[in-house]
């Protein structure tokens, strides 16, 4: 007997699908609105495949400013050019899937296509979530064997991905610590409960980010950098009283620049961007916190520039759907190639292999 069934896909439905499923992963992503393809973006989106010694990756450009001072008069220019210095990242990539399935029929209440509708929008709130978490962690140079709470994450795939071992800490010279009242060198054992943020850690990181010749992002022909914080530091900057003052007279956002949305406030040259996902203690047990005693909580406030991240997006999730127990169970999996990776380069200014486009900021959290 021949048997139709009107549930199935064709392979041009399970395409449209899949575009549907980035789609409403991708609106749902907070880091979406920092995503560019140019070298000026301050994610910087690679989309194809260069050949390696080590299989199919994602090459990252950086080029570093030149280093002489030329010639002078009618000296000889030929032969005198300087070589520009150009750095490449190999971004690994890897695959993440996700899959649910209904109970039966019998459990099952709802139509077939109802239960599409509700797979696709969790496994599209699942996708942007990760993609998030992750994103964040490798900002922060934090191991994705942690949550970015940093509570353990038990039993996860996520420390096994091919660009895991590519997650570094903050380099030397772009990692900072706020005392309250100053930025020292980077060190998390050092934090005490009065290392609160202020208006001037917002102005002091601008001012270090600029000397150290991170790149900024450019708008309108002024330079800005997004700033990265915890709702509880945002919070505690609006009881600061000079970062009430400051914001009565912030100039308005300039509303061409996608990363200027959702930003609560545009202020010295940092658009501040406050989300759930940036990194703190709180969720670590005692004794794996920060702090001399390691139990301080305390969070990575990131300031980011230009090519801060590099992120190879190879493509639509695939849709696959599948029937289980003599087709009276359905199941459905979507799974996305990516890759992650925070560039480092020779800095000229530092004399040292350093983090391209962001600053680590850590800081008390109450």
């Amino acid at each position: 007997m021949a048997l139709t069934n009107f549930a199935a896909l064709t392979p041009e439905q399970k395409l449209v699908w899949s575009r549907d499923v980035w789609e409403a992963a991708r609106d749902q992503m907070f880091i979406k609105r920092f995503i560019g393809k140019g070298d000026g973006a301050m994610i910087q989106r690679i989309t194809e495949l260069t050949k390696t010694e080590k299989g199919d990756q994602c090459i990252m450009h950086l080029v570093a400013d030149l280093v002489q001072d030329g010639i002078i008069g009618d000296n000889e220019r030929e032969g005198n050019e300087e070589e520009m210095m150009s750095y490449a990242e190999i971004l690994s990539i890897d695959l993440i899937s996700h899959g649910v399935r209904n109970k039966g029929k019998m459990a099952d209440q709802k139509t077939v296509i109802q239960f599409r509708e509700h797979a696709k929008s969790r496994l599209a709130y699942w996708l942007s979530n990760r993609v998030d978490q992750l994103a964040f962690l490798t900002l922060s140079g934090v191991s994705y064997a942690y949550y970015n709470d940093g509570s353990l994450r038990n039993k996860s795939p996520f420390p096994s991905l091919s660009f895991a071992a590519d997650v570094s800490a903050p380099s030397a010279n772009r990692h900072v610590t706020w005392t309250g009242d100053e930025l020292v060198s980077g060190d998390t054992s050092i934090i005490a409960n009065t290392f609160k943020p202020k208006y001037k850690m917002i102005v002091d990181l601008v001012a270090y980010a600029k000397d150290h010749y991170v790149k900024p992002l450019m708008s309108g022909g002024k330079e800005y950098y997004v700033m990265l914080v915890k709702p509880g530091t945002l919070a505690a900057l609006k009881t600061d009283p000079d970062y009430q003052r400051a914001i009565t007279t912030a100039l308005p956002r300039d509303a061409k620049n996608p990363w200027f949305t959702g930003g609560s406030v545009t202020i010295d040259g940092a658009v501040l961007h406050e989300h759930r996902l940036v990194y703190s203690t709180t969720g670590a047990p005692s004794g794996q916190k920060w702090g001399e005693d390691q139990a301080i909580n305390g969070t990575r406030t990131l300031l980011c520039g230009a090519q801060a991240l590099g992120m190879a997006d190879l493509g639509d999730p695939e849709w696959c759907e599948k029937m289980f127990q003599y087709d009276s169970q359905k199941g459905i999996n979507v799974d996305k190639m990516f890759g992650l990776l925070k560039p480092k380069f020779h800095s000229i200014y530092d004399n040292a292999v350093e983090d391209f486009g962001v600053v680590a900021c850590d800081h008390y959290l109450g």
